[in-house]
């Protein structure tokens, strides 16, 4: 696991639309770059970028889907739960929820029933 990601680059990311439409659509349902692509109306190096920095701190998952015809690609997942922020004692604090990850068995399982 990475380190918790400091209050100033999640706030940096949170601010950029397309990070926040990003989480906002893969929260629904997983989906694959080029699907973010057409929903946030953005470039695909643009959703890349902002992907990778989702990832660094642990708001987006990505996970390998398998196609019909045997190929496979990369979805994403909101991965965040709840984002709480406190002001105490002249200090900000952040405290980030993230979703549950799925137990290897899990994640095996999933694969496997999509290869049928």
């Amino acid at each position: 696991m990475s380190e918790e990601p400091d209050l100033s680059t999640v706030l940096a990311i949170l601010d950029d639309e397309y990070a926040r439409d990003i989480l906002t659509h893969t929260s629904v349902e997983p989906m694959s770059a080029s699907t973010l692509s057409e929903r946030c109306d953005a470039s695909l190096p643009t959703i890349y970028r902002r992907l990778d920095r989702l990832e660094e701190c642990r708001l987006v998952t990505e996970a390998t889907e398998l196609a019909s015809d045997g190929n496979h690609y990369s979805v994403y997942s909101a991965n965040l739960d709840r984002l709480e922020l406190s002001l105490e004692d002249g200090t900000f604090e952040l405290e980030l929820s993230y979703e549950d990850e799925d137990d290897v068995a899990d994640k095996f399982t999933r694969m496997w029933e999509g290869m049928r």
